[in-house]
């Protein structure tokens, strides 16, 4: 078992000293909303800061958007430490986003040149911007001069791990002004599938002078100790595998000694704080109770239309780690209304249920 002693993370950097937790959410489309950000907040410990993202928004939508209305946007007034992702590669509509991302409470402005799907490489944003090096810094760039916040990027590896071609790539974004960058060190081609090369983490961090945080193949707190063990990284983050087992943060903590969470979440029926999950059975069971809280966080923040399809798409994503996931996603696609879908975990739970420490099972 790693050991890290708290004070954790190297990160004070970003966010101008703020960061002191060695783990944050990645953003991820259909997932990384209010909702699921208010129950990972939840398990976070009371004296801990990191950052958050949002679901990817297009900074082609975003200066005629109602932001308070439109889901990949809302936020809680209880937030701080927001990072939104953008997808663009106009200066006008970047400035225009920056500017209400700002007004609407950003404290940095995270630019998406990770995102994979065709639509991206039709359009010359996302990853396809890797390909085009010059053209990558002066997104950067004119992000930089029109944002009064830090500015980062999210990527994946150069093309067939080409370390050279990364380690240029980013020295330009570097020189463009990026304020940190998040390395996902798999190639556009392998999407989620194969092993996250972290050598290439703990590489980019000698040849660059900004803060790398690491992103891939964390599943557990254990994954997240090993990764800043093995690549220096001053930050790590986790999607999906978090998205699943959002009380990771409390394990962290505990591990390193920040307070516990300040949140019902954590304790029992009489307020006493209750044990850090950490069996698969004792897991298997948080992940009922966490799923339920954001059951409720959802009818909150959504319509019940567009609560049903977000959350069917959260147990899809995540129930790979829980034994005969399969069945409750199953019970859950077939209710129809929120009130059924609840029923529907309520009854999954209502036996203990095993939840696996790791999966292959990632879509």
């Amino acid at each position: 078992m790693i050991e890290v002693r708290h004070p954790a993370s190297k990160a004070g950097s970003i966010l101008n000293g703020k960061v002191n937790f060695p783990l944050c959410l990645a953003p991820m489309v259909g997932l990384s909303h209010v909702a699921l950000r208010l129950v990972v907040r939840d398990y976070f410990p009371a004296d801990a800061f990191t950052i958050w993202p949002t679901e990817m928004l297009n900074s082609w939508k975003i200066p005629r958007e109602d932001l308070a209305k439109t889901p990949e946007a809302m936020r809680s007034d209880r937030e701080v430490g927001l990072v939104p992702q953008i997808l663009g590669n106009e200066e006008l509509f970047i400035a225009q986003s920056v500017k209400k991302l700002v007004e609407w409470g950003a404290e940095g402005i995270d630019i998406n040149m990770g995102c994979p799907v065709q639509k991206a490489l039709r359009h010359n944003y996302g990853v396809a911007l890797m390909g085009d090096p010059d053209y990558a810094a002066e997104v950067v760039r004119m992000t930089v001069r029109n944002s009064q916040v830090p500015v980062s990027v999210k990527l994946r590896a150069g093309k067939q791990g080409d370390f050279e071609f990364l380690s240029r790539f980013v020295g330009g974004l570097e020189k463009a002004g990026a304020s940190w960058i998040s390395l996902h060190p798999r190639s556009a081609e392998q999407k989620r599938r194969g092993k996250a090369d972290w050598t290439q983490i703990a590489r980019l961090k000698e040849v660059i002078s900004i803060p790398v945080i690491g992103n891939g193949d964390i599943q557990t707190a254990d994954d997240v100790l090993q990764m800043m063990k093995e690549t220096s990284c001053d930050l790590t983050m986790a999607g999906r595998a978090l998205a699943a087992r959002p009380w990771m943060m409390w394990q962290l903590g505990e591990r390193l000694g920040f307070a516990p969470p300040d949140s019902d979440l954590v304790r029992d029926s009489n307020g006493d704080l209750r044990k850090v999950p950490i069996t698969a059975i004792e897991e298997g069971a948080e992940y009922g109770r966490s799923l339920l809280r954001l059951i409720l966080y959802m009818k909150v923040y959504f319509t019940e239309d567009l609560a049903i399809r977000k959350l069917r798409f959260h147990i899809r994503t995540t129930c790979v780690w829980l034994l005969f996931g399969h069945t409750l996603f199953s019970r859950v696609s077939k209710a129809k209304t929120m009130d059924e879908i609840e029923l529907a975990v309520q009854h999954f739970f209502s036996v203990p249920v095993e939840m696996t420490e790791r999966t292959d099972l990632r879509e």
